[in-house]
């Protein structure tokens, strides 16, 4: 099937007793074991079953394996956000003493997340620029142990080039982990080009809506885990019977890193994704390439309006052919450069202040990916706990505005934009 087709149709088994053309929402915190040699068998993972909501719900299951399918992956696991979702990939590989090479134009609470609570853990995180890929060779030493980047940077608009990245992780046998909030699969399939987990943001773009949070990792089953460094997967777990998850798993073991971060941060640590958010977000696939038609010829549409603006200083959209990142997003964004829009006001700090106070149609909110427009001012908000070396480094100026073009009609935003300017 095509990704249309699959977005509406794909991972959904119908229920044998009441035909329901819909996903149903099993609204249920355990489930009935036939026996007790059944429950066992579960439990040792002799059979793959429903045992508890924590660990997974067939609704759950219905949305990760349409992302899985989406994606082109071998296995998807949805978790409570984003967040968790990029704290599990990286729990789920490294302890006390490894590292990780990340590029450092990256989400706030991501930058948070590598450069104050990780190292808590004793995981090191290298930031390092992604506009030069090599940059990740020089950072990589015996202690890494996989390499993370954002296809499209927050809220810089960087566009990294995956394939070479992931080049590198190859040559050095470490997994690359992708972020790709900003592309959802209809527009770019990190796995295509090397990446071996996929991260999202179910919030944004994929949900759609701006109502129900959700995280979602998808393994690529491309990655051998059974080099000796990846102890977590090649020593055996005291937690889980012994269990060797690179080697135990039989026909399993190409997704061992999914069943493995099901198995222990999920089950244990628990940041579990509820079975109605999972009903949401498989509404918000039904329609996410129809949208996202909409959303990348608004967010070129816009682009192109501020560019011939005299009130704004600078426009960053991968999607003009000015744009610095414009060969690399026309490499690997066929289908449209998507709504995120950042730009410069004129008149600095207290300018910008006055265009966001200024709008009516477009929200003032922490958020990205709605059908509606959405405006925010990052250095003040968003990443306002980066210091200054810190934001020049993730090319965020005082200036920038960061601006999540919707759905609606572009005129009515181009006309919001116009009189917000003029008052800046």
């Amino acid at each position: 099937m095509r990704f249309a087709t699959t977005a509406l149709h794909g991972g959904r088994k119908v229920d044998s007793d009441t035909l329901s053309c819909g996903v149903p929402i099993y609204r249920t915190t355990s489930y009935l074991f036939k026996d007790t040699e059944h429950a066992a068998n579960l439990f040792a993972l002799k059979e793959l079953g429903n045992i508890y909501t924590r660990i997974g719900n067939p609704t759950q299951e219905v949305l990760e394996k349409r992302i899985a399918m989406l994606e082109g992956g071998a296995a998807s696991l949805a978790l409570a956000s984003g967040t968790s979702a990029i704290f599990y990939s990286i729990i789920n590989i490294c302890e006390a003493g490894n590292e990780v090479v990340a590029a450092n134009n990256l989400y706030g609470g991501t930058y948070s997340q590598f450069d104050s609570i990780l190292p808590q853990l004793g995981i090191k995180v290298k930031l390092v620029d992604p506009k030069n890929p090599e940059n990740f060779r020089r950072a990589i030493n015996d202690k890494t142990r996989a390499l993370y980047c954002e296809t499209i940077g927050n809220p810089g608009l960087t566009m990294t080039d995956i394939e070479a990245v992931a080049k590198i992780a190859q040559e050095h046998a470490l997994p690359l982990i992708v972020d790709a909030t900003f592309t959802p699969p209809c527009l770019l399939r990190p796995i295509d080009y090397g990446a071996n987990v996929v991260i999202h943001s179910l919030t944004k773009w994929i949900g759609g809506h701006g109502t129900v949070l959700g995280g979602i990792v998808t393994d690529a089953g491309n990655f051998d885990w059974t080099d000796p460094k990846f102890t977590l997967f090649n020593e055996p777990d005291a937690s889980y019977h012994g269990l060797r998850y690179a080697h135990d798993l039989g026909e399993m073991n190409p997704i061992a890193f999914a069943l493995r971060m099901r198995l222990v941060p999920l089950r244990n640590l628990g940041a579990c994704i509820s079975p109605d958010n999972c009903w949401s977000f498989l509404q918000g696939l039904e329609t996410l390439s129809l949208r996202m038609e909409r959303h990348s010829a608004n967010g070129l549409a816009v682009a192109n309006f501020l560019t011939t603006h005299k009130k704004v200083e600078w426009v960053n959209y991968p999607g003009l052919t000015e744009n610095e990142n414009n060969s690399t997003a026309k490499h690997y964004l066929k289908n449209g450069f998507g709504g995120m829009v950042a730009f410069g006001v004129k008149g600095g700090l207290n300018a910008g202040k006055r265009f966001i106070e200024s709008l009516h149609l477009i929200s003032h909110l922490a958020n990205v990916g709605d059908a509606k427009s959405l405006a925010i001012h990052p250095a003040s908000t968003t990443h306002s706990q980066l210091s200054e070396e810190q934001l020049k480094a993730s090319s965020i100026s005082a200036s920038m505005v960061r601006l999540s073009i919707g759905i609606e009609h572009i005129d009515d935003i181009l006309e919001d934009l116009t009189q917000a300017l003029d008052k800046s």
